[in-house]
Parts: structure tokens; sequence; C-alpha cells
């Protein structure tokens, strides 16, 4: 069965050429240190800006929640902390404006992180983060932070491994995922167009999902799910997964609600999604080598992907296994902490 229609990608606009030029020279203090990040946090973040974290943090708001429970704590674990982001893009969805960038926080493991040990070497904390923007400041922001990966790069994961690689992982293969220009609506919109369909199609029985993917894809999955490459490998591991949840989807047939996409767009040959919850479903088989538990769960997922001669060819995906893990009756981050 086909996922339900719902509403289209939106597409990149000169508005959001403007976002995108601001959210570049904010990622730019980055490069400058903790120092200079803290007064591009105030001036970038609205003070009552509505902030949804990754767990542990979860919930906070304004500049003050972003720099104080997120970032300190990160600057404080790792020394010399550096942040690269290889993809930053944008576009509108409904009724706003939104960026967003994928890639790693990275530096010297020296200082507990959220309770997870230091490994006192160099160690990457992969993130995606999604802002909306009004007026130049950021009031909405979804932000995932990659601890499964962190914790399984450690040799500390309590649950069972999965059969993908685990690791660091590259940006695009063009080099140019940072996209400053304006796009050409029409072919944002043809990407749109080829993401979106291929999602209707993801979770249906004849594989219809298949011919959206060029045959080298690579999937680079979230820490707990692993990444892979070829549409074969791809296929091995999701339609597994899809099964391991009774009902995968939106929740609109079970009559929930608040379930799908926060924003999704395309920004060239490039598009991107995130919802908080994304995707709903009722544990009916092994995950993660969690026994089923028959718990609705809501999992908090996002992504990014690269087209390429009408093919979708690098997808970026994030979700915040932790938050998933709890819900099923295991705290990782308690199990592993210093």
């Amino acid at each position: 069965m086909t996922r339900a229609p719902r509403p289209a990608m939106g597409i990149a606009t000169a508005t959001t050429t403007d976002n995108k030029i601001r959210y570049l020279q904010y990622l730019q203090q980055y490069d400058a240190g903790v120092a200079a990040v803290k007064p591009a946090i105030d001036s970038y973040f609205a003070t009552d800006a509505n902030l949804k974290l990754g767990h542990p943090i979860n919930e906070s708001r304004g500049a003050e929640g972003y720099l104080n429970q997120l970032i300190m704590p990160l600057a404080q674990a790792f020394d010399g902390l550096c942040r690269k982001n290889p993809v930053v893009i944008g576009g509108a969805y409904l009724d706003g404006e939104w960026v967003t960038s994928t890639g790693y926080f990275y530096g010297h493991f020296k200082a507990p992180l959220f309770g997870i040990p230091p490994s006192g070497k160099m160690a990457f904390l992969r993130y995606g983060e999604f802002l909306r923007i009004e007026g130049g400041q950021v009031v909405e922001a979804e932000c995932f932070i990659g601890l499964a990966e962190l914790i399984i790069a450690l040799g500390l994961w309590p649950l069972s491994v999965s059969q993908g690689y685990e690791g660091v992982v590259p940006g695009p293969a063009t080099h140019d995922g940072v996209r400053s220009h304006r796009a050409d609506p029409a072919t944002s919109r043809i990407t749109g167009n080829l993401v979106e369909d291929m999602l209707l199609e993801l979770a249906s029985e004849d594989r219809a999902w298949r011919p959206y993917w060029d045959e080298r894809m690579v999937w680079y999955g979230p820490g707990g799910f692993g990444s892979y490459a070829t549409r074969d490998a791809f296929e091995a591991f999701q339609v597994p997964f899809e099964k391991s949840f009774e009902g995968w989807g939106d929740g609109q047939n079970e009559g929930l609600s608040g379930i799908g996409s926060s924003c999704k767009s395309a920004d060239g040959d490039y598009a991107f999604l995130s919802g908080w919850p994304q995707i709903t479903g009722l544990h009916v088989a092994p995950f993660l080598g969690i026994a089923p538990t028959g718990k609705r769960v809501y999992m908090r997922d996002c992504d990014w992907w690269r087209c390429a001669d009408g093919k979708i060819i690098e997808n970026w995906c994030m979700v915040d296994t932790l938050h998933l893990a709890l819900q099923l009756g295991r705290d990782v981050l308690a199990e592993v902490s210093a």
C-alpha cells in the first residue's frame, strides 16, 4: 500500500537565497571559536524561538537555550570545538522559509557529554539542523544530534549492532552541497517531485520506490541503523526495518494527527525534509535487539537528498535514535553514563 497524498514539497525562493547567505555568515563564526559564536547566536536566534533539540535536551527556547543547552556542552566536552557543514541548503514549505545544514562538530573529546564518557581522543559528532526564518532571525528549530553514532564509535553501544557501516560519513561526492546561490526554480521543482514521488512509494509491497534511485545510491543512515551502498543493500535493510513497526507511516489511518513533515523543500539538485515526529508505528518485531513491545513509537526523522540525471544518488538520514530506544524501554545514556 502506498502512502496517502500529502502537501507537495516546496522549492527555494529569492527569500531563501537571502536567508542562506545570512545563515552562512552565522556558520562562519564557528571558525573563529566559541567566543565569536556566542554573540552570533544571540543576534541570529530570536529570544523566544521554539527549539526542538535531540534527546536528552528535547525542548528549549531562544538564543539562550540554544547556546547553553547545546553549544556550550559541546564546547566543554570537545576541546577546540569545530563545526563543518558540507550541506547548506534551504527552501519554502507552506507558509514558512527554512534553511538547513548537516555535518559534524568535532574536537578533542576531553570531558563527558550528556553523560557519555570522553575518549581522550579526537571525536566526531554528527548533526542536522533545520531553522525556520522570519525577518532574518530563527524563530523555530529542529536539531538532530548523532549521539548514537558517537557511542558506537567509542565501543560503548549497549544495543545490537547494525548490519551496515557505522562511522563518519562524507558530504556530497560532487562537493557542491553549500548552495549560496539562487537555484533554478524548474530544477528545484523536478527534484522536489522526484523525491516526493519516491517517498509515497517507500512502504509499497511491490518495491515501487526502486526506479527513483540510482543503482549506485548511498544511504548514509543514523547511528544504530547503519549506512548502505546500492539499491539492493539498502532494500535488505529498509524492508525488514519497516516491518518492525506495524502501520509505519503518519498515523492518519489510525486517526492520529500532528505527525509528518515540519518542512520539506528542494533547492536545485538537493532536497530536505524534517519531522518531529515524522513517522509512527507499533513495535511488532525486534529492533536494535529489543524484543517486540507492542508500543507505539514516534520517530523524529530527517533527510537530505542529492539527485543527478533524474535519480536520487545520495541520501543523508538522521533519526533521534536514543529517543526512539527510550520509547522502547532502553535509556542508552543511563546505560553508558560516566
